[in-house]
């Protein structure tokens, strides 16, 4: 997992809670980040349409979406984040050896299933799950282990 998505998740939760415009600067330091990390990734949830912006000298970020309904897999999928994957590759597609040439192909799709898998795990996740656990102090919310 990178910051990116870390990122994501936590400007939305207190977004989702603070129910206002929010300066990238406002945003940095709740996260406990750079501004510049925060616009990054804001930028990214703006095309997705998660967040509007406001511009002027109150300007910054405002939550759009429905915390209820907005999952973990749908931030994932804004940010184009890749959970499980090696930009390196093993072997040798041209080798003769079919371990060597072989083996590259393999780990690159198990690499692909798993990060499925965690995509299809955070599904059942949402922004008000997570708003919920922090400031209620309900029940953790859970990765869906059939998934």
């Amino acid at each position: 997992m990178n910051s990116s998505f870390c990122i994501a998740v936590h400007a939305l939760v207190y977004l989702n809670h603070m129910q206002k415009v929010l300066s990238s600067e406002e945003l940095a330091q709740n996260v406990c980040t750079n501004p510049v990390l925060i616009r990054k990734v804001m930028s990214r949830l703006k095309k997705a349409g998660i967040v509007d912006t406001k511009g002027g000298n109150n300007g910054g970020y405002i939550f759009t979406a429905d915390a209820e309904t907005l999952t973990l897999e749908r931030i994932a999928e804004a940010i184009d984040m890749q959970f499980v994957g090696s930009p390196w590759r093993s072997g040798d597609i041209d080798k003769e050896c079919l371990i060597s040439s072989g083996m590259g192909e393999i780990m690159q799709n198990i690499c692909a299933q798993l990060d499925e898998h965690c995509r299809k795990s955070l599904r059942g996740i949402t922004v008000a799950d997570i708003d919920r656990k922090i400031l209620k102090h309900e029940k953790e919310p859970k990765i869906d282990e059939k998934a």
